[in-house]
């Protein structure tokens, strides 16, 4: 296998005001970007261990920067501001549920009716979010974005996709954000802390809200 050529970069040749070419390796773009990677990983490491030490309340971006050995602007250039740290710090956790709904066993994932894959879907997004919930709460502080992530696009198009194959009529689209706007954690939290409501109760909301929505009989009228 032959190697890449070289590309060329002018250089000025002062002493003739002319311009040389300069050969340069063509894979310098590719080993900066596999060192970006690296330096993000690093710094969610980093911000991991520390929301398991303190919480993810107390969680800043200097405290990153400290723990990491780099300057505050470079956490800021990386994620923006604190709510993109925590949407990305919650990326792992948001790709097991993911792959829970996707490729996992029934009734979540497929192979199941489309009825009873909504009903555990909104079982599922409730318990993954009250385990990791003081995360989930902090990636969703910025209103603006809370429904701009890929997660919620994949979300949406999922509960979309559901409500077809189940018969549901009416706008899917409005719908499938109605049934997620029920599952937000800033709601369930509101729900549990102020209202003193279980999980069960809300659990049993999501189940009469997917019966009214496809037309199907909730579990208790079975």
């Amino acid at each position: 296998m032959t190697e890449p050529l070289p590309s060329p970069r002018p250089a000025r040749d002062d002493s003739a005001g002319r311009a040389d070419l300069v050969l340069e390796p063509v894979d310098e773009a590719p080993r900066l970007r596999a060192d970006a990677v690296r330096n993000s990983a690093r710094l969610l490491e980093v911000a991991a261990d520390l929301v398991a030490l303190r919480g993810a309340e107390n969680l800043t971006m200097e405290a990153v920067a400290q723990g990491a050995g780099v300057g505050k602007g470079t956490v800021f250039r990386r994620f923006g501001d604190r709510a993109g740290l925590m949407i990305a710090l919650l990326d792992s956790h948001e790709q097991e549920l993911q792959a829970g709904f996707l490729t996992g066993p029934p009734p979540l994932g497929p192979g199941a009716p489309a009825v009873e894959r909504l009903r555990a879907f909104g079982s599922a997004v409730l318990r993954h979010e009250q385990a990791h919930r003081d995360l989930y709460l902090a990636a969703h502080i910025d209103i603006r974005r809370r429904r701009t992530v890929p997660a919620y696009s994949l979300r949406l198009s999922h509960l979309r996709l559901l409500l077809r194959e189940a018969g549901a009529g009416g706008d899917l689209d409005l719908a499938a954000h109605s049934l997620l706007a029920y599952l937000d954690i800033t709601l369930v939290d509101h729900l549990v802390l102020r209202e003193a409501m279980s999980l069960e109760r809300i659990e049993s909301g999501w189940y009469d809200l997917v019966a009214r929505g496809t037309g199907a009989a909730a579990p208790d009228d079975r």
